[in-house]
């Protein structure tokens, strides 16, 4: 049994299996057939996926966006669940396939809004045999089953709480913050998860989905670069240029460094005005935790709003992984718990043997009266 972390989320999907992190861009395309091939810059595995699905293809995250000529990239959470979760999901576990046939146990995560609704039929989605075809540039197609035999869903933030307090093994080792109460500030693409957690305790009065995620600020800057160049730039394709400052569109520089740093700080006072409204009451938080793809450019920011202490989780350098890396430890965990249980139980039926031994010793002993 193989234990992913699996993350589809609106801008990325990722997943982790304790060695190997994968990273893709939440987009499905239609598969055209390509009729030549240069042999320069081809790109890596990830940069070129091709798979089959229920008898259809698809392209997946760059090679849909370099190749496709329909385009699934979305911001609803429903229709990204009808629509293409599945596939990416099943791209990403693909990934980590080594055999014809290989189970697979996975935990993932759904915002804090569309949890209780949606949950059930996320697991529906993934759970169970899948039958897949993936290709690779060479022509070459590899068919797989993925037995997924478990599916386990959290509410996103919690995978940074595992993150930070679990190791490798899926063992707490920050033993301190398991009795501590603390806010959790999780940034996405499209939404923001804020939640509450008082000794490892889900705090539903402190937990909330709102759509301050760092689209809103794609969005804005796209707008300014529609003022300016009369070309609409889809918001997948600006997570580079927002990251250099510039954007070139039909040989023309466009700087987008100064919008960019006004843009991110409305965005931040947004979030902090969210957060204040939210926790009002829980004036007692030990720390607030910084956690998604958006802290690394919200962080910097945000200290400097937020009063009190603020902590990040620091993942494989790369900040997009921190929910996945904590699912994948949850699993591990949970997978502790499970043998723990079943040693005690060993062990208990053990000593029911031993006693029910020892009475039969102490029966044969007894003189007949």
């Amino acid at each position: 049994m193989e234990y992913l972390g699996v993350d589809v989320g609106f801008g990325y999907t990722k997943a982790f299996n304790g060695e190997r992190s994968i990273i893709f861009k939440s987009i499905v395309g239609d598969a055209t057939e390509i009729q030549f091939q240069s042999g320069f810059s081809e790109g890596s595995a990830l940069e070129n996926l091709h798979i089959t699905v229920d008898g259809r293809e698809y392209f997946i995250g760059d090679m849909a966006e370099k190749q496709s000529n329909v385009r699934e990239f979305t911001l609803d959470q429903n229709t990204m669940l009808e629509n293409s979760a599945r596939i990416m999901a099943l791209t990403a576990i693909s990934c980590y396939c080594t055999r014809p046939r290989q189970e697979f146990s996975v935990v993932t995560g759904l915002p804090i809004r569309y949890y209780k609704q949606l949950r059930p039929r996320f697991v529906s989605l993934i759970e169970g045999e899948h039958h897949l075809i993936l290709h690779n540039r060479a022509g070459e197609d590899q068919e797989m089953t993925l037995a997924i035999k478990n599916v386990r869903v959290l509410p996103q933030p919690f995978g940074s709480v595992f993150n930070l307090m679990m190791n490798d093994h899926g063992r707490i080792v920050d033993r301190d913050m398991a009795r501590e109460k603390f806010g959790v500030i999780d940034i996405g693409f499209r939404t923001t998860d804020y939640t509450v957690t008082d000794k490892l305790r889900y705090i539903e009065r402190g937990s909330r989905t709102t759509d301050t995620g760092i689209s809103k600020a794609f969005s804005l800057i796209s707008k300014k670069i529609l003022e300016q160049s009369g070309v609409n730039v889809e918001l997948y394709r600006l997570f580079e240029p927002v990251r250099n400052g510039k954007i070139r569109i039909r040989g023309k520089d466009y700087s987008l460094a100064e919008l960019r740093d006004q843009v991110l700080k409305q965005l931040a006072t947004s979030i902090v005005s969210d957060m204040e409204r939210l926790w009002v009451d829980d004036w007692d938080l030990e720390f607030i935790l910084l956690s998604g793809g958006g802290s690394v450019d919200m962080a910097p920011i945000l200290e400097k709003m937020i009063e009190g202490q603020c902590r990040m989780v620091s993942t494989l350098n790369d900040a997009r992984l921190v929910n996945v890396v904590g699912y994948l430890k949850y699993a591990k965990y949970i997978d502790l718990m499970g043998k723990r249980r079943s040693e005690s139980e060993d062990q208990e039926e053990e000593g029911r043997e031993e006693e029910g031994q020892e009475e039969e010793g102490r029966e044969e002993e007894t003189p007949e009266a």
